[in-house]
């Protein structure tokens, strides 16, 4: 064997060990990507399931909203009620003051002009004068 035939040899051996290691390399890459079609048909799968369920949720929540809106709008006018009572039960309050305020001094200046408060000063007066004859 000549030393071509060697050379040619080697190198012969060297793209056999080649073409097996891009063999083995491919295999692989095929079994990596066939796992890799598995997990996007099962999330696929797995994110209609979740659409669907997020759509029900979805759904529901409209519902109890519409729900509680009809339900506040109901009770709107018993907390309107609640908040006229409340004025009116201030201003009844700020009336009786008024009107006690009032009645308090006419009281007051009756007592000074009444008939009873001058003979009782006129009493006092003529007691204090016997008191200060004597």
């Amino acid at each position: 064997m000549t030393g071509g035939q060697v050379a040619g040899l080697i190198a012969a051996i060297a793209f056999l060990i080649l073409v097996l290691f891009i063999g083995m390399f491919l295999v692989k890459m095929n079994k990596t990507l066939g796992e890799v079609n598995k997990s996007v048909k099962t999330m696929t799968s797995d994110i209609d399931v979740i659409s669907h369920q997020a759509e029900n949720i979805m759904a529901n929540a409209n519902e109890l909203l519409e729900d509680v809106n009809q339900k506040v709008a109901t009770i709107d006018p018993v907390f309107q009620a609640a908040a006229d009572l409340g004025e009116s039960v201030s201003d009844l309050n700020t009336a009786t003051r008024n009107l006690t305020d009032r009645v308090s001094d006419t009281a007051k200046q009756t007592a000074k002009t009444s008939l009873a408060a001058k003979v009782g000063k006129t009493a006092f007066d003529l007691y204090r004068n016997h008191k200060n004859k004597e």
